[in-house]
C-alpha cells in the first residue's frame, strides 16, 4: 500500500474518524510500532475527550516522517473498526483510479522531441 495515498484517504475521512474512533487503542499500537514517540504518547494522553485526542493524534500523524505511518494506522484499525477500513479502502480505490496524465511528444524550443506531461 502507498503511505501517501493512505494519508490522503485518512484526511478525506477526518470527520468520520474523529467522530467514530476512540484513539486510545490505536495510540498504544502505534507506540509499540515506533510510529509515534514516547513524548507524543504522553502528550496525547493529556488531551481531554476522545474527539480532541483523535484530532491531536491525527495532526501528529500528518506531520510524521515515518515511512509507514498510515499503513500501520490502517492495520491498527482493521479489527476494531472494519467499517472505517472499508471506507479507507474505497478512498484508496478512487484515488488510484483517477486518470493519469498522458504523455505527449512534441518538439521543444530547440526542435528536439521530448515527452511532456499534458494536463
Amino acid at each position: 500500500m502507498d503511505n501517501e495515498a493512505l494519508k490522503k484517504a485518512f484526511k478525506n475521512l477526518q470527520p468520520t474518524l474523529t467522530k467514530d474512533v476512540n484513539p486510545d487503542f490505536v495510540i498504544d499500537v502505534l507506540l509499540s510500532k515506533d510510529v509515534i514517540s514516547e513524548n507524543d504518547f504522553s502528550d496525547l494522553r493529556l488531551a481531554q475527550g476522545s474527539k480532541d485526542r483523535c484530532r491531536d493524534f491525527l495532526s501528529r500523524l500528518y506531520q510524521s516522517t515515518h515511512p509507514e505511518t498510515f499503513i500501520q494506522l490502517r492495520q491498527a484499525l482493521v479489527e476494531e473498526y472494519p467499517r472505517i477500513v472499508e471506507e479507507i479502502d474505497k478512498q484508496m480505490a478512487s484515488l488510484t483510479t483517477q486518470p493519469q496524465k498522458k504523455l505527449q511528444k512534441g518538439p521543444s524550443i530547440d526542435g528536439k522531441f521530448r515527452s511532456q506531461c499534458a494536463a
